[in-house]
């Protein structure tokens, strides 16, 4: 049986998924509209995901350890 320890290390490896999924969707984000300072979407959604996987990652980590 698990332990409430090992179900908490399953979840948290799931949340590592999100990012994942997210860019992998392509058809979510391929677009032009709207655009921000002059980026299509499709760029700057990309962008946006690589500080949130960074925090994600983090929250893993220490939840983690």
């Amino acid at each position: 049986m698990k332990t409430s320890e090992e179900t908490k290390h399953s979840w948290l490896s799931l949340v590592l998924l999100v990012p994942y999924v997210a860019l992998l969707w392509l058809p979510f984000y391929n677009d032009v509209r709207p655009s921000l300072l002059g980026f299509p979407f499709f760029y700057w959604y990309q962008f946006l995901w690589v500080p949130l996987t960074s925090l994600i990652i983090y929250i893993v980590y220490r939840g983690v350890k």
